[in-house]
């Protein structure tokens, strides 16, 4: 008898996509994961396709969910459409209201997730582990599953409340990261303000990348030349 042989496992990253404002760091950080050649699983938020819809103008639907998720990877954080070449072939997406969906399950095989942007809300929804969508749903289970959870918050300031919620997210094993741009990597325009924030997200998630330039110890490196 041959022996069988096994397909390679299909393990992705589910992104969830939360109603914050910040939609260009999802669209930074989805770019990211599928330059390094990862396979992604979308959730996208009932409260996120508002935001989408009134920080870009995209009507995020279901039925054409790829069709609108490309038009939306392609568009820059200044807004200009047709700025990113992006192929979406490996996405899978998932909707939020779906709590029969893979990512719901711990048997369903993925890498981790990335909740980015984090509202307010769907950090308490998971700190709790309420599971009022499939977005929480699958972040719960992903700290079950002892995976990689990264929460990029998107809010200020933050109340007394939601400090607790975000201790007890990294008491749980999540890593808490603010969406918080850094200069020191010479960022003269708003994609690389955006892409910062991505690469420390992918950073977080051991996913490599080129989104922005690293600090190396030297004063003044990322400066303008001649200035």
């Amino acid at each position: 008898m041959e022996p069988v042989v096994e397909e390679q496992q299909r393990r992705p990253w589910v992104v969830g996509v939360s109603g914050a404002s910040g939609t260009p760091y999802a669209a930074a950080v989805l770019r990211g994961l599928l330059a390094a050649g990862e396979s992604v699983d979308l959730v996208v938020s009932r409260a996120s396709r508002l935001t989408l819809l009134d920080e870009t103008g995209i009507a995020f639907r279901d039925a054409h969910w790829r069709e609108d998720l490309a038009t939306w990877l392609a568009r820059g954080a200044d807004g200009k459409p047709d700025t990113f070449d992006v192929r979406v072939d490996d996405v899978r997406y998932w909707a939020a209201g779906d709590l029969a969906a893979g990512p719901s399950s711990g048997s369903y095989p993925v890498k981790g997730m990335l909740i980015v942007p984090a509202s307010t809300a769907s950090v308490a929804g998971v700190a709790l582990g309420l599971s009022k969508d499939l977005l929480q749903r699958a972040a719960s289970v992903t700290l079950k599953e002892r995976r990689p959870l990264v929460v990029a918050v998107r809010e200020t300031p933050l109340n007394g409340q939601t400090l607790k919620h975000l201790v007890a997210l990294d008491e749980a094993g999540a890593v808490v990261l603010p969406a918080s741009p850094a200069f020191y990597a010479g960022a003269t325009h708003i994609q690389d303000l955006v892409d910062f924030v991505a690469g420390r997200v992918l950073d977080a998630a051991g996913v490599p990348h080129r989104l922005y330039r690293r600090w190396e110890g030297e004063l003044g490196g990322a400066a303008p030349r001649g200035a």
